[in-house]
């Protein structure tokens, strides 16, 4: 296991925390990326003590387990952006590739600002530029699966966050 519920629960209050001190009084859209993304976004939104407005995007570069490059949008957001200021909620920023392409199409519809706040980054792994305003944890260059985010679908549905170490790698389905 590389992080626990307890653990994962403490930081996402203390982001949204921070969170909601940096945007107070700003008209503030969250826009989680689906799947991966949405336990967290949903936690994050708790933890944030301000009017927000949610919404959903869905952008995949990876197939079943594996990466396959140039990022695809699934969903489109349907919120109104000009003005507003964005927080892309993502689970793990790898390469930066998809997080990237994101932000820089939502610049595009006039936003006052675009953030992000991602769960996981693994430092050593990111090759575009991207600089998250908020970290939930630094992690190394494992695979992982559990709260919310998957391996080869599966494993979305632990509490915990854990290595997978192998294709066929079996995680536990009890999660403390």
């Amino acid at each position: 296991m590389i992080l626990t519920s307890q653990q994962i629960a403490n930081r996402v209050r203390r982001l949204g925390t921070e969170i909601t001190r940096d945007y107070q009084g700003r008209d503030l859209v969250i826009i989680g990326v689906l799947k991966g993304a949405a336990t967290f976004t949903v936690d994050l939104a708790r933890a944030i003590d301000l009017p927000v407005v949610m919404d959903w995007a869905a952008v995949s570069t990876y197939g079943r387990g594996s990466t396959a490059g140039t990022p695809r949008l699934l969903k489109d957001i349907g919120e109104e952006l000009t003005g507003r200021d964005v927080l892309i909620v993502e689970d793990i920023l790898d390469t930066g590739t998809t997080l990237s392409w994101l932000m820089a199409r939502l610049r595009e519809r006039a936003p006052a600002s675009v953030n992000c706040c991602v769960l996981l980054r693994k430092p050593h792994a990111v090759a575009k530029p991207v600089e998250p305003r908020y970290v939930g944890f630094d992690i190394t260059e494992h695979w992982v699966a559990g709260y919310g985010i998957d391996y080869a679908e599966r494993h979305r549905n632990l509490g915990d966050i854990h290595e997978v170490r192998l294709p066929s790698a079996a995680l536990s389905a009890s999660s403390s």
